[in-house]
């Protein structure tokens, strides 16, 4: 169920509120321009149910005790609610407004994070294995920061000025999220100001001063922006 309004969420199997050690702020605050659709990616339907929901239910399943914070954009919260009740999706999750932009979503959120680790997610990715959260989640008990990432199989090539050169690609990995935190690491790296150079979570703990370790990600694990992204995500969730 939703929890809208609350500063803890409901966890079904047990009659109680509950403060656990693990929180995933799931982002979605897309609005769908390069997915050429007036209905924001995370709101389109797959395999019968809304995009969001299955990168959810992902967590979910993956721990069912985990503490679930959404971000949107206030004026899609009414409609998401509409989505939760039609579809009768009984995740617990609390719903948090969206910023202007995303630092300031993840800034807001976490002030209702519980879990001393911290996962930040795409809600446009459904296709993170278990495997990966396992890896992620594992890791940061013994590091500041983990981020799931693949290597680049495709040649690189740098272009500067008109002017192109190879790249050594081995040099470069493909970042992905979840991107995992002990609580008083994202926290520390949030009381920085916002920039317009934040390219992700990582690189603001980064430059907070923390250490960031990678474990492997899964090929399946992509940010879908695209309808050829949605139709190979639909495949796979067959």
């Amino acid at each position: 169920m939703a929890v809208f309004g609350r500063p803890f969420f409901l966890h079904e199997s047990h009659n109680f509120y509950i403060y656990n050690m693990r929180s995933a702020i799931i982002t979605a605050g897309g609005i769908g321009k390069r997915m050429k659709s007036a209905l924001p990616k995370q709101f389109l339907p797959i395999c019968d149910k809304p995009l969001l929901m299955h990168t959810i239910e992902k967590f979910y399943h993956f721990d069912p005790k985990i503490q679930i914070v959404l971000t949107l954009p206030d004026v899609w919260r009414e409609y998401w609610e509409a989505l939760v009740a039609e579809n009768e999706f009984k995740i617990p999750h609390r719903v948090v407004s969206g910023g202007a932009e995303r630092y300031h979503s993840i800034k807001n959120a976490l002030q209702y994070c519980l879990g001393d680790v911290i996962a930040i997610h795409d809600g446009v990715r459904p296709l993170v294995s278990s495997k990966t959260l396992d890896a992620c989640f594992d890791s940061v008990k013994s590091n500041d920061a983990v981020i799931p990432v693949l290597e680049i199989n495709s040649s690189l090539r740098k272009i500067s000025n008109g002017i192109s050169e190879v790249v050594d690609r081995t040099s470069f990995v493909e970042v992905q999220t979840p991107q995992c935190f002990k609580k008083e690491v994202i926290i520390a790296s949030y009381q920085r100001e916002y920039h317009d150079k934040i390219t992700d979570d990582a690189g603001l703990a980064e430059e907070a001063g923390f250490k960031i370790t990678c474990v492997s990600g899964n090929e399946e694990n992509i940010k879908v922006t695209s309808q050829t992204d949605l139709l190979f995500a639909e495949l796979l969730l067959k």
